[in-house]
């Protein structure tokens, strides 16, 4: 299948009963059963991913782990689904969504259950890479189980913007609960997925559809291998170098990333049924949303461990202030994301991912700005940032999943899914990785020590505005060569 940039105003075949992707469809109490099990996955995520980064201090204290440590339980998770994000998705489209969706939730879970229980340092990293690998399974079986359910157009935006608002609840839900349970026990936070997961299993069993269709193909482990182990022995080097310098197995790992990740391109080049088509990087669009994604991952991410570790241990706020400082942040996303489809609809994913961008790098500049006052403000100097990062996924997050998967057909909905999930986290993992090494050295007492961070991840979204805003550009070059042309 050959693919083109998707025009705006391009319609779909449809066979009778269906609409256009621009036309509205009622939806029945099925397809609302769909969107709410296919969200609570979402939900799940998001949890899972705000109660870890509040409890990484407390996590620390106990088990006396430094800062280079710790960032591997974040890192951990977000290398096992950033490194099987593509072959889950594409699992996915060949074994069946509901079949991967319910064989992965379990693995979830019980990793969560185990991660509670153990004390050693390694265990519990362990157990997040595993938990992470669930996910990697679970995302992109639920996000293209929404792609393939709803008609690309209105529908389709409207779906997303609703699967937000789950991810929105996850997030703002997981900081006050961990906020709670932490100040009670920090592996309480481990529990407290494994009940979702019961939920959610039981719902999805019942509702996802069991005549899911099987696309015809074959799966590239090869590929899943080499990108995986690129990624960690990328990720390895950069969190180790700041610390040891290039030391013989830091070399070695440098090496075998550079090796393992040039493999993985070789690779796809020369197989049949390839893990990543990359003639898919031809649409710009697609490219455009991949970047968008990693830049909002890769800076969120990094910031919320770095607000955690400072003001937990540096300005000594209990676990549920600081909760509760970031919460407004999931609040704007949980009350903006449902109308997000209407903004889509109307300004389009370019416009509304560049005003998403922009959004993210006034807050972050206003958190440097203002935020590293001893005696600190809350309303004058955290929560504008807040609320600019919660508007800024509010509207990115939907815009972004609608670039991405917009005009592939139905059979690379779960490639087209994983891509973009995977940017986002290979994102997060980079560019916390480098944070981690910036920021380490002993007890913070200032900002100052955080502030190289901080300075990272404003030029992570500065860089992703840019990529974005060019996508204008080109419009409104084509535009004057069609006047020129009409003239």
């Amino acid at each position: 299948m050959t693919l083109t940039e998707p025009k705006p105003q391009a319609t779909l075949a449809t066979t009778p009963g269906d609409t256009t992707p621009h036309t509205p469809s009622r939806w029945g109490p099925k397809l609302w059963a769909v969107l709410f099990v296919a969200g609570l996955a979402m939900f799940l995520d998001a949890l899972d991913v705000s109660m870890v980064g509040v409890a990484l201090p407390s996590i620390g204290a106990e088990l006396g782990l430094e800062t280079a440590s710790l960032q591997w339980i974040v890192n951990g998770y977000i290398l096992g689904y950033g490194g099987l994000l593509l072959l889950g998705g594409r699992m996915a489209d060949l074994l069946g969504r509901r079949q991967v969706f319910l064989s992965a939730l379990v693995v979830f879970g019980v990793a969560s259950l185990v991660g509670g229980l153990v004390d050693n340092e390694a265990l519990l990293i362990a157990s997040r890479i595993v938990k992470g690998v669930a996910a990697a399974f679970t995302a992109p079986a639920a996000l293209s189980i929404i792609t393939t359910t709803f008609k690309e157009g209105h529908d389709r935006n409207k779906a997303l913007s609703i699967f937000t608002v789950f991810g929105a609840t996850g997030y703002a839900s997981g900081l006050i609960a961990s906020g709670l349970l932490t100040s009670v026990d920090w592996r309480l936070t481990f529990f407290a997925p494994v009940v979702v997961v019961a939920a959610v299993l039981v719902a999805a069993f019942f509702v996802v559809p069991k005549n899911a269709e099987r696309e015809k193909g074959h799966i590239d482990f090869l590929g899943s291998a080499t990108l995986t182990g690129g990624m960690l022995a990328a990720v390895y080097t950069i969190v180790t170098v700041p610390e040891t310098g290039f030391t013989p197995l830091v070399t070695a790992t440098t090496a075998a990333a550079v090796v393992l990740l040039g493999a993985f391109f070789v690779i796809e080049n020369k197989v049949a049924h390839p893990l990543v088509r990359l003639s898919i990087f031809k649409v710009k669009s697609i490219v455009r949303a991949n970047l968008a994604a990693l830049a909002i991952f890769g800076s969120y991410i990094s910031f919320q461990t770095i607000v955690s570790l400072y003001l937990q241990n540096t300005l000594q706020w209990e676990p549920i202030q600081m909760a509760m400082a970031l919460a407004p942040a999931g609040i704007i996303v949980a009350i903006l994301s449902p109308i997000a489809g209407k903004f889509i609809d109307r300004y389009g994913t370019k416009s509304m991912i560049i005003a998403s961008m922009a959004a993210f790098v006034l807050g972050y500049l206003w958190f440097i700005l203002r935020g590293g006052s001893a005696q600190p403000n809350y309303l004058a100097d955290y929560l504008p940032a807040f609320l600019l990062l919660g508007l800024g996924f509010a509207i990115g997050f939907s815009s972004v999943m609608v670039q991405a998967t917009e005009g592939i057909s139905d059979d690379e909905q779960g490639l087209a899914s994983g891509l973009v999930q995977t940017s986002g986290q290979i994102g997060g993992a980079v560019v916390l990785a480098i944070v981690t090494g910036l920021i380490s050295g002993g007890a913070a007492t200032s900002i100052a020590q955080y502030r190289p961070g901080l300075y990272l991840v404003t030029a992570v979204a500065v860089i992703g505005l840019l990529a974005s805003a060019t996508a204008l550009l080109g419009r409104r070059a084509v535009e004057a060569e069609s006047v020129v042309e009409a003239a």
